[in-house]
């Protein structure tokens, strides 16, 4: 057999049939395959001539090329390019199951949506805690208050979805906000993916001692006494406290003027310290030691239910309006698109952590039920709470500015 020089073996121009065979196959020239650094394959990955399988990049080697080119010319080179393909497929999913195995491999961010030092960080940081035990990473929380806690939420939605950025959005930034902001910067129902509904806690409303009303039914003369006189405190515009008291407002028929503040404890300050005299406040809990202190007092409690609690307060429901049951729930969520093991993975972490006594117990004190319940299940929340509160904003008349 006569060898042939690279360079005239290379060459179609002395064979038309060949130079036609060429030209068909010309198509390998954008073929792509990866590279470990970014594919998350180890470093010992097979490999095949120009680089890893598992991620895509431009082969630079132009032996390849000419390999590949030959290959086609070949009497069963179809035949062999479809092995060397599905080889390469394989290897690519050996890959991905490789890097989902890793996960997680480094610490994982907690967006929570409100300032630090509030109920709502307490609650996150519970959480946090309770993932990082059950995976044995670190889960570091990152407050970013601001509009409601749509800020924070935000911030979930536009992160890379590789399980790294999680967070604790509430009913407020996922439930109301659709319904509150013109422009909202997010789709509460496209743009993450539901991890799992972490709690629920009773709300209140709460007063200063020198605040002349002590039960709803007082609240409601002295409001319909002074209409739109009365001060109330809220850690947003468009969260569930802000929405709460405007629904019970109009069920009422009465009218409260609302002070908004970036979080809980800047409202519960400003109240402790008779600024504003009235406010909502999204768990029972928050104002227990203070109202056992003479500092606060509870009006009413604005779940259907008691909470079980120390607190002598009716809720709302049981001053006339029967319908009446607002609580807050808090859920974990990543951006949209992340990889369902990596979800399931977060998922179990997440359950196995908020199931132990010791974290169970922890959240029984600060007033939250512990809920834990499915990815499928948690969806399926969202999607009722953004029907059921679109009524409730329409008739409050409440926008943000």
């Amino acid at each position: 057999m006569r060898h042939l020089a690279p360079s005239r073996w290379w060459s179609t121009e002395s064979n038309p049939a060949r130079r036609d065979r060429s030209a068909k196959s010309s198509v390998i020239k954008s073929t792509t395959l990866s590279s470990p650094a970014t594919c998350g394959a180890p470093i010992s990955c097979h490999r095949l001539p120009g680089g890893c399988v598992a991620h895509r990049i431009e082969w630079p080697d132009p032996a390849v090329l000419f390999l590949l080119r030959r290959i086609t010319t070949w009497r069963h080179g179809g035949i062999i390019l479809r092995i060397v393909l599905a080889i390469a497929a394989l290897l690519a999913l050996h890959a991905g199951n490789a890097a989902a195995q890793a996960y997680p491999s480094k610490p994982i961010r907690f967006i929570v949506p409100f300032p630090a030092g509030g109920l709502i960080d307490i609650y996150g940081r519970s959480a946090a805690k309770a993932i990082s035990d059950a995976l044995g990473q670190p889960v570091v929380v990152e407050n970013r208050p601001g509009a409601g806690g749509t800020m924070g939420a935000d911030a979930i939605a536009k992160a890379a979805p590789d399980g790294y950025t999680i967070g604790l959005p509430t009913i407020s930034s996922l439930g109301i906000a659709p319904h509150m902001f013109a422009k909202l910067p997010y789709d509460s129902l496209k743009d993450f993916t539901p991890i799992t509904n972490v709690c629920i806690a009773v709300g209140a409303i709460v007063a200063h001692p020198s605040f002349p009303a002590n039960n709803v039914r007082e609240l409601i003369a002295l409001a319909k006494a002074n209409p739109g006189k009365i001060n109330y405190a809220s850690p947003g515009v468009g969260t569930i406290v802000h929405l709460g008291v405007e629904h019970f407002a109009v069920l009422a028929g009465i009218k409260l003027n609302h002070v908004p503040y970036k979080g809980a404890m800047p409202a519960l300050t400003d109240l402790l310290a008779g600024i504003v005299p009235l406010s909502g406040d999204a768990s029972l809990t928050a104002a227990i030691p203070n109202v056992r202190s003479g500092k606060l007092k509870v009006i009413a409690v604005t779940s259907r239910h008691r909470s079980p609690l120390p607190s002598e307060a009716g809720t709302i429901a049981e001053a006339g309006f029967p319908d009446f049951d607002i609580s807050t729930w808090f859920d974990m969520v990543g951006p949209a698109g992340m990889p369902a093991d990596i979800v399931a993975k977060l998922h179990g972490a997440a359950v196995k952590g908020l199931r132990e006594r010791e974290v169970t117990e922890r959240f029984t004190a600060i007033g939250a039920e512990v809920i834990g319940d499915t990815p499928e299940q948690f969806t399926k929340t969202i999607r009722d709470e953004v029907v059921r509160w679109g009524p409730v904003v329409k008739a409050a008349g409440v926008k943000a500015e």
